[in-house]
């Protein structure tokens, strides 16, 4: 791939326009674009057959459709996909794909390239920070596997951003990233979640946009010693000043918080810590979405018994606190975010190093 060449998934209207007058091509030819790239998801540019053949052998030559290389793929018994891309300066990204009994196609996406936040319990934080994706990195990866799955007479339904990063650390791109996916790829917006380890001023600037897309907090612990330890971000904005970000969040939005807890056998699965929970989440309009926690290999941490589990459920929900046990997905596969990159990164097979959320 020549990193030179432009890339036209990464232009809007205006901007495809602006490159065929630059090109000496007639404006129409932008809308022809658009259409070939965002509606009809062409795979390469000799699919698009209404365009001149000297026209097309142009845009070979100096154009490209996205930058995403594919470096890797692993598929589950489930059916779950997960792919491993390489970004043109090297950068390796995660996605994955989980299709559903009742239909849902879902996108796992990243936002970054490996994470700052260094939560102890994730393969992306356990390897640090390298750069922020752009919205058209973000976007493409959803787009891909749409494109695919159209091609197979199905659809994308939902768009998760749960992947590599911190989606709030990178707020404007993944602000942008959510519009294009609405606005150009048709995903509702309520089918898309972002997911924040709890980046406060990012909760309240989200809340005040006024999007109907999903909010998922990354919540963990109830004590600020326990989160502090785990999750370094804590101790910037510890648990009261998050939740207190939430109530303001549903106060402006209406709209209900999701709380992500990757249950981790004897650490916080245990009947008061979900007591304590259901406590502190007293009189927020929200739902709890447990995980069994996906071990990685910097963590010692095992995913809890389906009785710690079951008990976890029982006493939030009679504290009135609704809760469901997410099915985790691919654990026959490097599924978690970040753990295909370590996969590969430990083999020798990539140039840089880091990595994701405790489980897909």
């Amino acid at each position: 791939m020549n990193p030179e060449r432009i890339d036209l998934f990464a232009l809007n209207l205006d901007g495809l326009k602006r490159l065929m007058t630059e090109w000496g091509q007639p404006a129409f030819r932008a809308a022809q674009l658009h259409r070939w790239i965002h509606d009809r998801h062409a795979p390469s540019f000799s699919a698009m057959t209404d365009l001149p053949a000297a026209f097309r052998a142009e845009l070979e030559a100096h154009a490209r459709l996205g930058v995403l290389e594919l470096a890797d793929e692993q598929q589950s018994r489930d059916g779950t996909r997960k792919r491993l891309y390489r970004l043109p300066d090297g950068q390796l990204i995660e996605s994955v794909l989980m299709p559903y009994q009742d239909g849902r196609r879902t996108a796992c996406i990243s936002s970054q390239a490996g994470c700052a936040m260094a939560c102890a319990f994730c393969a992306t934080g356990q390897m640090g920070f390298a750069r922020h994706l752009s919205a058209a990195e973000i976007v493409e990866q959803a787009w891909r596997f749409d494109q695919e799955l159209k091609a197979a007479g199905e659809r994308l339904s939902n768009v998760v951003l749960m992947g590599m990063g911190e989606p709030f650390h990178n707020f404007d791109s993944v602000i942008e990233a959510i519009r294009q996916l609405n606005d150009t790829m048709g995903i509702g917006a309520r089918h898309i979640t972002v997911s924040t380890v709890g980046l406060v001023p990012q909760i309240d600037q989200f809340a005040s946009l006024g999007l109907q897309v999903k909010l998922a907090i990354s919540l963990h612990y109830t004590r600020d010693a326990d989160r502090n330890e785990r999750m370094p971000i804590n101790r910037r904005w510890p648990i009261a000043e998050l939740i207190a970000a939430c109530h303001r969040y549903v106060e402006a939005t209406g709209r209900r918080i999701t709380f992500e807890w990757a249950l981790i056998a004897g650490e916080n699965d245990s009947v008061s810590e979900a007591s304590r929970l259901a406590e502190l989440l007293r009189g927020l309009r929200c739902h709890v979405n447990l995980i069994p926690l996906n071990p990685t290999r910097g963590y010692p941490g095992a995913p809890s018994s389906a009785s710690n589990v079951e008990q976890f459920v029982t006493t939030l929900e009679r504290a009135g606190i609704p809760a469901t046990v997410r099915v985790r997905r691919g654990i026959d596969i490097d599924a978690g975010c970040g753990q295909l990159k370590s996969k590969r990164e430990r083999a020798g097979g990539s140039r840089d190093g880091l990595e994701g959320d405790p489980g897909v």
